[in-house]
């Protein structure tokens, strides 16, 4: 009987932790203040342009393919709005250094690497954009 019980335990350990993730899964946050940026992201940076979405991926995230799609189509709609990609496979360091813990992870930066906010998961695009609306100097795609 007691190996029921500890079935039972452990499957709703599980059953929080998968609920937990789903309610974060693609909600903006607010940037982290006084990050220095790793030198690979801070190279991603294009000085003339307001904001800069650095999408953290690996190799095998298959929502990162999603992410990336969502990303590159709202970038090419936004005026002062680019996207870029990393891939963290082989650089575990760089994801520290940032403070990801999770595949996709997107940051919104601003030309001089200031991180106005963050995404984890999928972002939902109508959230980002009204999260970017601010910081965005043309019209918004």
């Amino acid at each position: 009987m007691t190996g029921v019980w500890a079935l039972l335990g452990a499957v709703a350990v599980v059953a929080v932790i998968g609920v937990v993730l789903r309610v974060q899964n693609g909600r903006i946050r607010t940037g982290r203040v006084g990050t220095d940026l790793p030198e690979p992201v801070r190279a991603l940076l294009d000085p003339a342009t307001p904001v800069t979405l650095v999408q953290i991926s690996t190799t095998f995230c298959a929502p990162c393919r999603h992410t990336r799609a969502l990303l590159e189509d709202l970038a090419g709609r936004t005026d002062g709005l680019r996207h870029v990609e990393l891939d963290v496979t082989d650089r575990p360091e760089v994801a520290a250094g940032l403070g990801v813990l999770r595949t996709p992870t997107t940051l919104a930066l601003d030309a001089s690497g200031t991180e106005l906010l963050r995404v984890g998961g999928v972002p939902e695009r109508d959230a980002l954009l009204a999260a970017l609306r601010p910081h965005l100097p043309g019209p918004i795609g």
